[in-house]
């Protein structure tokens, strides 16, 4: 049973260990294969204290989706809501979506691979992120297209969503590979997206 007092930094401390936890058990094992008997084995404490911090694999999974989510979400805000010419802004989101990939690597791909386990009650704060983010992008692609840096034809929903999914595919080779170049992936990806492939248009040209 959890304490009645959850908001003391030593509880709070400790719960982002067990959180922890619970992203390196489910990333290895998925939602199914895990048990809290191996959250616990990892946490390095017995399965009954494991209920001091959730009271079911269901609720681990859902600290666990919503730990990925909750910083970048937040960093979203800050970009979005700066005067920042939209390329600029444009490339602090990929790195700051791919950038999470590198911080909270397991916790993340958790969220991508495992949430839809969850029961739907469960997944209304991870949908109201999710969509969260998605809005503020379409609100700072708008901007883009009053500023004459995005093409006024361009449907920003559509937009938003083929950068989210491009993000969220790089962030794979991310969690693959250490030794990824989080900055330099970025780049290329916001050079992608502004300047397409077709010749001509690169303003490099």
């Amino acid at each position: 049973m959890k304490p009645r007092n959850t908001d003391s930094p030593r509880y709070q401390s400790q719960k982002q260990a067990a959180i922890r936890a619970a992203a390196a058990v489910f990333s290895e094992k998925g939602f199914h294969g895990a048990s809290t008997a191996d959250i616990a084995e990892r946490l390095g404490i017995k399965q009954g204290s494991l209920y001091y911090y959730f009271d079911s694999k269901e609720e681990a999974l859902e600290d666990v989706c919503l730990y990925g989510l909750r910083q970048y979400v937040d960093n979203m805000d800050a970009i979005a809501g700066t005067d920042e010419p939209f390329e600029a802004r444009l490339l602090a989101v990929v790195g700051n979506h791919l950038g999470s990939y590198r911080s909270k690597s397991e916790a993340l791909k958790v969220h991508n691979d495992e949430r839809l386990y969850l029961p739907a009650e469960r997944r209304v704060r991870l949908k109201k992120l999710g969509t969260h983010y998605r809005e503020q992008l379409e609100l700072m692609i708008h901007d883009g297209v009053a500023a004459g840096a995005v093409r006024e034809t361009i449907d920003s929903h559509f937009l938003a969503q083929s950068i989210i999914g491009v993000c969220n595919g790089l962030g794979e080779i991310i969690v693959r590979d250490p030794e990824a170049d989080v900055f330099e992936l970025a780049r290329k990806c916001t050079d992608l997206l502004l300047h397409g492939m077709v010749p001509g248009h690169y303003k490099g040209e």
